[in-house]
């Protein structure tokens, strides 16, 4: 198996850590190199890691609720800095208050996310969907 590149970190001014550090531990576990960037980072500091490691996917976590702002302009960011290829994940709780999934759902896969996954998801589904994009993409 390849061993591709992924980027995992917590985005914003989140402080919620120990969500990014299982999931990079359970990647590492299956067989891929992972970056883990942390706490408390900015959107930006996604791209460069994933441009400066060539990586294939970022992961991104954030549980307290501003994802939507935190990620404002990203998307045209990541394009402009050729990233279009790279697969992007995000989960937690990504709005402040209840909220339908669906709805969230669909806000961030309109932010460009490829995949969208609530608090209480199954890491090991997450990786097995992460497998399954980038054998469809030829990068693994």
């Amino acid at each position: 198996m390849k061993q591709p590149m992924i980027i995992t970190g917590t985005l914003g001014m989140d402080a919620h850590i120990i969500g990014t550090k299982i999931i990079s531990r359970a990647l590492k576990e299956a067989g891929f190199r992972v970056t883990a960037l942390g706490a408390y980072t900015p959107p930006e500091e996604f791209i460069k890691a994933a441009q400066e490691t060539a990586a294939a996917a970022i992961l991104m976590s954030s549980l307290y609720g501003m994802a939507e702002l935190d990620l404002e302009g990203f998307d045209a960011k990541r394009q402009e800095a050729g990233l279009g290829g790279v697969l992007l994940y995000i989960g937690g709780n990504l709005v402040v208050g209840r909220a339908d999934f669906e709805g969230v759902e669909r806000k961030f896969k309109e932010l460009g996310f490829d995949r969208v996954y609530p608090p209480e998801a199954d890491i090991d589904a997450a990786i097995e969907d992460l497998k399954r994009d980038l054998k469809a993409r030829g990068k693994l």
